[in-house]
């Protein structure tokens, strides 16, 4: 299939892309709609990092869609008390904030530093960020993105 077949205007735009589309990936490699291959140092932004098709992720996932997918992070369920509990157990915290994306979780850290600089440091609420920086599409990170 020639790249102008896909339905590439059906996308809304967020940055420029090369004119090819992925269609399988394994490991640290893909491979676009004309079988050419490319290491993948992106990881789907840093968020991939276990690589595609990863057969151990893919049976974990698989064991638990047959027994239980997110019923809604306003119910407790046994997969999330039981990781929220190694983590707590494995680190210096003693609470975990489990997020859907990398835009959650740096909104949740902003919202918890501004929670902190209002009751340890006078009212400071104020983030500092990085030029050319990219911090996710919610409207806080969208803001603290540079």
């Amino acid at each position: 299939m020639a790249f102008a077949e896909f339905p590439v205007q059906s996308l809304m735009y967020i940055t420029n892309r090369p004119e090819l589309v992925f269609t399988e990936g394994k490991g640290s490699w893909l491979t676009d709609h004309n079988g050419k291959r490319y290491l993948d140092f992106v990881q789907g932004w840093a968020v991939n990092a276990l690589g595609h098709s990863n057969e151990g992720m893919i049976q974990a996932l698989e064991k638990q869609a047959r027994k239980l997918l997110n019923p809604s992070p306003a119910f407790y369920n046994e997969p999330m008390l039981k990781l929220a509990q190694q983590l707590t157990d494995n680190s210096c915290f003693d609470k975990v904030f489990f997020a859907n994306s990398g835009a959650e979780a740096n909104e949740g850290a902003i919202k918890l530093a501004r929670k902190w600089g209002r009751k340890h440091k006078n009212g400071a609420y104020e983030i500092i960020t990085m030029d050319h920086s990219f911090h996710g599409r919610t409207l806080a990170t969208m803001s603290a993105s540079g």
